[in-house]
């Protein structure tokens, strides 16, 4: 069970640890200085196992962190450990990892089959190692039928499965995914969630970041905000969605005849305000989210009230950063 949400407030340092000896992730004070430029300060966390979105703003500080853990920059201070090893002192801990950069160039005449086999072999596979491993880890992300196909010819969401198909040659721990779904087709998307899913379940430790708040939450509830190199609040998003239940929302629907579903909806306690934005949309202003969403099925139904959509427009990453800095997120 994951614990409830910790906000981590100025001079605090919390930290969240599964019940496990030694951490697979563990970061002490760690900060990240670029001069006078603060790109992490004093993040104190433990990870193990399962999967965790890392979720920011674009400039929040997520790929220093990776970049942090995958030794490809030092701490300003602080010790980050990898499987209870400092990588600065032993770079033992990296054998275990499989990392998906968020950049990453690729030779496009190369076969995905190909592409992968190299990387085993970097691994220390055999050839014929190398090629059994490329089978299986191709298979793993769905791309079995294409696999002799040139990357060239690969989609966004293809090339983004043969790069966590390469991270996974050398059966990882921990995988490290920097914003694997950007700029992929809402097919993409789905298949690559499902592997990262699965893989939370085999047991591994998997960090996903995103500044897309809808994209972790298909993937896991298990969460690490961070903000203006701050870690802002970590544990479970449910307990975010929970106490931000209370505050004001917005409720837009899409429908036939929205005059009408507001003479059915406006009697309420929840509901504090109705507005007509444009013909066929009804947005509903409540204190209590859960309360109007928990009415609202039975109501149009019952009523016979054609509705095409339903929409929480302020239910993204910003306003959760928003509420969680009192309003003076950026």
């Amino acid at each position: 069970m994951m614990p409830d949400l910790q906000q981590v407030g100025e001079g605090q340092t919390q930290q969240w640890a599964p019940n496990t000896t030694v951490p697979v992730v563990l970061l002490e004070n760690v900060s990240k200085t670029y001069g006078k430029i603060h790109a992490l300060s004093e993040i104190t966390l433990a990870l193990s196992g399962g999967v965790t979105g890392i979720l920011g703003s674009n400039g929040a500080g997520k790929s220093t962190l990776f970049n942090l853990l995958m030794g490809k920059l030092k701490p300003s201070s602080g010790t980050v450990k990898l499987f209870g090893t400092d990588p600065w002192k032993n770079p033992a801990p990296y054998a275990r990892i499989g990392f998906v950069p968020e950049h990453e160039k690729m030779h496009d005449w190369m076969t995905a089959h190909g592409f992968v086999s190299l990387f085993a072999r970097l691994n220390g596979l055999t050839r014929e190692e190398a090629k059994t491993e490329a089978d299986r880890v191709l298979n793993f992300v769905g791309l079995t039928d294409v696999a002799h196909k040139q990357l060239g010819r690969y989609s966004k969401g293809m090339r983004q499965r043969v790069k966590i198909a390469h991270a996974l040659v050398n059966d990882p721990e921990l995988i490290v995914l920097d914003e694997p779904l950007q700029g992929c087709d809402p097919l993409a998307r789905t298949t690559i969630m499902n592997v990262i899913r699965e893989l939370g379940k085999m047991g591994r430790t998997v960090l996903v970041s995103s500044h897309i708040l809808h994209e972790i939450e298909r993937i896991t509830e298990q969460i690490v905000i961070l903000h203006n190199g701050r870690l802002l609040a970590l544990g479970n998003l449910h307990a975010i969605r929970e106490k931000m239940d209370n505050i004001p929302h917005t409720i837009s629907i899409g429908c036939e005849n929205p005059k009408e579903l507001a003479k059915d909806i406006i009697n309420n306690d929840a509901v504090y305000g109705i507005s007509f934005p444009s013909g066929n949309n009804l947005q509903i202003q409540t204190h209590n989210l859960n309360e109007v969403h928990r009415e609202l099925p039975a109501l149009i139904v019952n009523n016979g009230h054609k509705v095409s959509s339903i929409d929480n427009p302020d239910d993204d990453l910003e306003s959760i950063l928003k509420y969680l800095t009192g309003g003076l997120a950026r």
